[in-house]
């Protein structure tokens, strides 16, 4: 070998020998990772176009949430320069005004946000479900916390100081209760005070309080901006810790909860106790395969899904919870008591998927259903009023009973459902408190529809506070009325079956077999004209539709799309309108003025809107026509494109786990396009095995060890060594536990799962395999 070669061949073995040993330290660092490891909570900080999420460090379904506040208050909170302190007990959620909170600075007090905020660098921060540490640059103070379920805990590093201060501000009362204390209680709304007890490693030096940025050295301060700034002589390096426990009940509760979870100044073990209970969450589903990115979306995903910001425990300890409906405390009997968030997005695929992986939480919110209508009035979630469209609590509910989590009341909520669906206004966010059924609801109870008001005239039915959406609420209670029905026939209850069966029918009534769409209709059975399925409905579509355009309306009828292929002549035009729909573009230079028009209405592939949540049962339709094959290319499509592990990770309002939910289901390889049916519909898995964790020893896994970026395309397909040719399977198929097989390849099978014989069913006939 002559000198020259000799001298090319070395780097060339160097560099190669470099990337190997690259690989085999990548390779053994992801072997040594646990699901938490993959977890990145800034995903999504920064929204698309609306409602960025919060990078929360808290423990599943934990009533105290922490994370740090920007200051100024910022939606996108990812964008942040300096922050004003850290969350006590939750963050923001739809607004950007800080809560109850704590800060660390040095020097002469400061009480005035913008005096006190300061720098921070997400270089030098670290962000886990457990564990937050970053540093305050201003002050170089470095600030960690973790949490248990009901209390927080802070640690802070000072620099040597004559001046290390600690503020809490509320904005109900506050007071300084003893040389290392202090308490105080926040208005969290008109029916509920938040308490604080608060303890401190270290004897204050000195205290202040404040009221409206006024300084004061009472010990006792209240108004709707106070605060308490207690000093200390710190020397280098020195750490202060503040323990806060949180009750909804009393002050008293409140330590108790700090002393039960949290005894020791140990903040090691409550870190690393918090791990564990995330890393035991998250490893109910196990995934192998697939790149860190993949896996990075997949378990943040799950962790969003597990915050369980849509149904958060409030049992206390000692069993015991506090309800804003009878403004009384409760004993839970054993059975803890949930908040329950939002019912128009969270039975989609958050609730069913919660069901798989911790359904004795899910049974425990039924019954949280139950006792929150008996203490109160209505049937509702725990915001006391409907936020959104649709008696989606109905569709929750009958999901987890068909799928047999039935240990509780269900005649109780079933009569609660059915008052729902008699007697309560349709509307969303009426401008009374009244719940009785408006005149706009006697037509659809009289005539199968909700009217749509005249073009011509203004509106006059008082009760209309967020526009009638007449099109939105007439389809999404046509599907509640058809949960109605099959719990109906399921609890033996053949006229109710009947009368439900005919209103989950309805959805004809808005369908224009000219147009192709579902449009709006006046209340004597006139088209509003002119109409566009693109531009119609006004700011949000909220005339007619909500949130999203005709185009995507048009879909929503999950209980029933056998019934919508034929309005829509057939599977062939059926499938052409799909297609139609992922291509029709908004023209370049009026995109600006559509998404002013529409807002939630991102993550595009045509006019398809990953978005939002009505749209995401679109793309398994093909599964009902004949084509999954296309349903397994959008899918993929629709994780490739619009999901991420960092800051821009969501296209759209991520919903507190429900836009998450919808990717953890279908990287899996399913999904639930009707829940009340106890169906999954088969899509495209994202890895080589995915393993839930079923109780009881046994386990259900999905496996593909085939699958690639170009290998998208089921071939084949066995359920527990049993070859199937549908595109679905039975959640008693899954309960019993096994594998799904599935041989991927890079072309479609077009005749896999194609026959029209072996479509899922419309109710709950036996599946034909």
């Amino acid at each position: 070998m002559n000198s020259t070669k000799t001298l090319f061949m070395k780097p060339l073995f160097s560099y190669c020998l470099a990337i190997l040993l690259a690989g085999l330290v990548s390779c053994a660092e992801s072997a040594r990772k646990e699901p938490v490891d993959y977890v990145n909570p800034n995903t999504g900080t920064i929204g698309h176009l609306l409602v960025a999420t919060n990078s929360m460090t808290q423990l599943p379904h934990g009533m105290v949430q922490v994370g740090q506040n920007p200051y100024p208050p910022l939606a996108d909170r990812y964008l942040a320069d300096r922050i004003s302190g850290f969350s006590i007990r939750a963050l923001p959620r739809y607004a950007t005004k800080p809560l109850a909170e704590i800060m660390a600075t040095t020097g002469a007090p400061a009480v005035e946000a913008e005096e006190y905020a300061s720098g921070f660098d997400h270089d030098f921060e670290t962000v886990t479900p457990y564990y937050t540490r970053l540093l305050l640059e201003d002050y170089d103070i470095d600030a960690a916390m973790t949490v248990s379920q009901h209390a927080s805990f802070y640690k802070f590093r000072f620099p040597q100081s004559e001046q290390a201060n600690i503020l809490i501000n509320n904005n109900r009362t506050i007071r300084i209760a003893g040389e290392n204390r202090i308490e105080s209680t926040e208005t969290v709304d008109s029916t509920q005070t938040a308490y604080y007890y608060a303890e401190f490693s270290k004897p204050f030096s000195s205290a202040i309080t404040w009221n409206d940025s006024s300084k004061s050295e009472k010990d006792f301060q209240e108004g709707e901006c106070i605060g308490a700034c207690v000093s200390f002589r710190t020397s280098r390096d020195e750490e202060i810790m503040v323990k806060i426990g949180v009750s909804f009940i009393s002050m008293e509760q409140a330590k108790k909860n700090l002393t039960a979870e949290i005894p020791d100044w140990d903040f090691e073990k409550t870190k690393n106790d918090a791990r564990k209970i995330w890393n035991d969450a998250l490893g109910r589903i196990r995934v192998e395969g697939g790149t860190q990115r993949q896996k990075t979306i997949f378990y943040t995903a799950l962790y969003r899904v597990m915050l369980g910001s849509q149904s958060i425990d409030l049992t206390e300890q000692g069993g015991r919870y506090y309800s804003r409906f009878d403004k009384q405390v409760h004993e839970t009997g054993g059975h803890n008591f949930y908040k329950v968030g939002s019912n128009w997005g969270s039975h989609h695929s958050l609730f069913p998927l919660c069901l798989l992986i911790e359904p004795e939480i899910q049974n425990d919110l039924m019954r949280s259903y139950v006792r929150m209508q008996q203490q109160g009035d209505w049937l509702v979630n725990s915001g006391g009023f409907r936020n959104m469209i649709g008696r989606h609590e109905t569709a929750t509910i009958t999901d987890a009973y068909m799928k047999g989590y039935r240990d509780f009341d269900i005649e109780t909520a079933y009569e609660a459902m059915k008052r729902n669906s008699k007697e309560a206004t349709m509307l969303s966010r009426p401008s009374t408190n009244d719940w009785r059924g408006t005149e706009l609801d006697k037509v659809y109870w009289e005539k199968g529809f909700f009217p749509a008001k005249p073009s011509d005239q203004p509106e006059w039915v008082k009760e209309v506070g967020f526009g009638r959406q007449s099109v939105a609420i007439t389809l999404e209670n046509c599907y509640d009325d058809w949960c109605m029905s099959i719990l109906a026939k399921e609890l033996d209850k053949e006229e109710d079956y009947q009368y439900y069966l005919k209103r989950a029918l309805n959805y004809q009534n808005v369908f224009d077999t000219a147009t192709g769409f579902m449009r709006p209709k006046t209340a004597d059975g006139r088209w509003i004209e002119p109409f566009d399925p693109i531009w119609s409905g006004g700011q949000g579509g909220r005339e007619f539709y909500t949130e999203n355009n005709g185009w995507n309306y048009t879909w929503y009828v999950p209980h029933d799309v056998e019934g919508l292929i034929g309005l829509m002549g057939g599977r062939e035009k059926f499938t052409d309108k799909l297609q139609t729909m992922f291509e029709t573009n908004v023209p370049l230079y009026q995109k600006y003025d559509f998404l002013k028009q529409y807002p939630d209405m991102t993550g595009w592939i045509g006019m398809y809107s990953h978005g939002n949540e009505i749209t995401w049962h679109i793309p398994y339709l093909y599964n009902y026509a004949g084509q999954p094959w296309m349903t397994q290319r959008r899918v993929r499509q629709i994780m490739d494109v619009w999901y991420g592990d960092g800051p821009l990770g969501y296209c759209g309002d991520e919903d507190y786990g429900e836009m998450a939910s919808w990717y953890v289901l279908s990287a899996m390889g399913f999904y639930t396009v009707a829940p009340g049916r106890p169906v999954y519909d088969i899509g495209c898995p994202l890895f080589e095995k995915s393993t839930i964790d079923l109780g009881g020893g046994k386990t259900f896994t999905v496996e593909a060890p085939d699958v690639s970026a170009q290998n998208k395309y089921i071939q084949s397909a066995t359920l527990n060594g049993r070859p199937i040719d549908r595109p679905w399977f039975t959640h008693e198929e899954l309960q019993q536990g096994g594998t799904l097989f599935l041989q991927m390849g890079p072309r479609p099978n077009r005749s896999w799962g194609a026959n029209p014989e072996k479509m899922p069913f419309t109710d709950h006939d036996a599946p034909k395999n």
